[in-house]
């Protein structure tokens, strides 16, 4: 269980290999300080009226506290599937129930180190629904386009996370949010 310090380091992952292949389980806290590959889901939130949804971390979280990420971003816990992660980890830091078939999937990052060395799954929904911010997990919400944060993100890069930097010059990613020219 997750408390009030925004992560437990107890949590089981999945590691896996060079090709996302599981290849063993292992503590957050040993994945992390260790730096093994494992594996985590990073949600795009779009509202009818163009704006999308960028979270501020918890100062509580072990990773990038208090920094500007995607609207949800979390681990794949053992045995689970990058589309369960996403509808737990949306319903655990938002609050946001989503009805199944609402994810869609825009890309598939490989691990890297600025990623912490996780295999990502990027998706994105569109609606509007009521939040409620689990605040161990999640600071605060802003709606902002896509090209407002990006334009942020060059002048501020120091409270953007490393992740979402990283996802933000995928051209997949950019793709789906309007980015390209």
């Amino acid at each position: 269980m997750k408390g009030e310090v925004g992560q437990s380091t107890d949590e089981i992952f999945d590691i896996v290999d060079a090709r996302d292949q599981v290849i063993g389980q292992g503590r957050r806290g040993v994945i992390h300080r260790d730096g093994l590959k494992h594996r985590a889901v990073h949600l795009f939130w779009w509202r009818e009226d163009g704006l999308m949804c960028w979270q501020r971390r918890s100062f509580a979280k072990d990773n990038c506290p208090g920094l500007l990420s995607s609207a949800c971003a979390g681990h794949v816990d053992a045995g689970e599937t990058y589309e369960q992660a996403a509808y737990r980890e949306l319903q655990e830091e938002l609050g946001v129930a989503l009805p199944p078939g609402a994810l869609t999937e825009i890309d598939y990052v490989p691990a890297h180190a600025d990623l912490g060395w996780e295999f990502v799954r990027c998706y994105l929904f569109r609606g509007t629904y009521p939040v409620q911010l689990a605040l161990y997990e999640v600071d605060s919400i802003l709606w902002r386009t896509p090209a407002e944060v990006e334009a942020w993100s060059r002048v501020q890069p120091a409270i953007f996370s490393t992740p979402v930097l990283h996802l933000l010059q995928r051209p997949a990613v950019r793709r789906a949010l309007g980015l390209l020219e």
